[in-house]
C-alpha cells in the first residue's frame, strides 16, 4: 500500500521543511510547493493523486484562496485542503472555506495536533 500524498503549499522555506519533517516523520510522502502556481502544476501533473493539500494565504504569485478556488473548479479527484495561517480573523477562516478548505489552522501549531487535524481529514487509513 503506498503511503499517503500531501501536497504542502507556503512560500516560507523554513516552515515547508517543518511541516515537511512532522509529515514524513509519521509516514506520510510529502511534496512541496512555493506558490499556488507551482502547487497547481504539481497537481494537474501528478501520475497519483494528492491525498491532503497543506495551504498558506500569503504568497506570491498565487495565494492560497485562489489556488483552492482554481484546485476546487478542476475535473480532478478532490482532496482535502487544510488551510494554516498566521492570518485569525473569523474573515479569513471564512473566505478559506468559501474557497474551498476543508479545515483552517493557524500558525505556528503543535505537530501533534497538526497530525490529528490530518488523520481526521484523511480517515483511519492516515499514517501511523
Amino acid at each position: 500500500m503506498r503511503p499517503q500524498r500531501i501536497l504542502v503549499v507556503d512560500d516560507a522555506a523554513t516552515v515547508r521543511m517543518y511541516h515537511r519533517s512532522i509529515l514524513e516523520g509519521a509516514g506520510f510522502e510529502v511534496v512541496v510547493a512555493i506558490n499556488g502556481i507551482e502547487a497547481l502544476e504539481k497537481t494537474l501533473t501528478a501520475p497519483v493523486p494528492f491525498d491532503l493539500y497543506l495551504v498558506d494565504i500569503n504568497m506570491p504569485k498565487l495565494d492560497g484562496y485562489g489556488f483552492l478556488r482554481e484546485l476546487r473548479s478542476q475535473d480532478i479527484p478532490q482532496a482535502p485542503a487544510v488551510m494554516i495561517s498566521t492570518e485569525a480573523q473569523a474573515q479569513d477562516k471564512r473566505r478559506a472555506w468559501e474557497a474551498g478548505a476543508n479545515f483552517y489552522l493557524v500558525k505556528p501549531i503543535k505537530p501533534d495536533a497538526l497530525l490529528a487535524y490530518i488523520r481526521l481529514l484523511l480517515g483511519p487509513g492516515g499514517a501511523a
